[in-house]
């Protein structure tokens, strides 16, 4: 590991983060709920969308200890589903948003990997693998159902109401449980064999 490496990896990581919640911003927008846009969030100014501990100091922990996972979060873009015109299928909608954007970059910076438009040789080829693998991670990681992620509300939305804000008001707790199960290895047995997976179909078998 060199600081070259670190440095690509974490501007990736706070563009991949940055469009992820910009996502969100804009899709609660179109479905009725202008929070973002009158809190100044719908911007592609990283300034507004970045928090010192979630986007920088803990991947940057993250990538130092070798984790098989890195992810970080910028702030969560403000969202008032009670302002959006389905709530609870928008919620849903809101949610899955930035995930998909994910998986969007990741494609986008797939194909010419896939296509052996880049190989390893190429001096752009680790900027494009590293933004593959990173927006695979990010974008399976938040699909998790553990609140405060994104994979929560779809799981939450998919319930009546009372057991939705059961599940929500778990929210206060996710980022100790997260910390706990990637202590205890847990959400890298069930990541780990997705990305894998998806990183295998995206790029080519040769390379994972």
């Amino acid at each position: 590991m060199d600081l070259s490496s670190i440095v690509i990896s974490l501007t990736i990581l706070l563009f991949s983060v940055v469009l992820h919640e910009l996502a969100h911003g804009v899709v609660a927008d179109r479905l009725g709920d202008s929070t973002a846009r009158l809190s100044g969030r719908l911007t592609l100014n990283p300034i507004p969308h970045l928090d010192l501990f979630s986007s920088i100091l803990l991947p940057l922990f993250l990538f130092i200890a070798q984790s098989p996972i890195l992810f970080g979060a910028a702030k969560p873009v403000p969202v008032n589903f009670f302002n959006l015109r389905s709530p609870k299928r928008d919620m849903a909608l809101v949610s899955l948003a930035g995930p998909g954007t994910n998986f969007l970059i990741a494609i986008a910076f797939a194909i010419p990997i896939r296509l052996g438009l880049l190989t390893e040789t190429t001096t752009t080829f680790e900027i494009f693998f590293q933004a593959v693998m990173l927006n695979l991670g990010l974008g399976i990681f938040n699909l998790l159902p553990i609140p405060p992620l994104d994979g929560s509300k779809v799981f939450a939305s998919l319930f009546s109401d009372e057991m939705m804000y059961r599940i929500l008001a778990w929210e206060r707790y996710g980022f100790i449980l997260i910390i706990l199960f990637l202590y205890l290895g847990v959400l890298s047995r069930f990541v780990l064999p997705i990305l894998i997976f998806l990183a295998r179909l995206f790029l080519g078998p040769t390379l994972i």
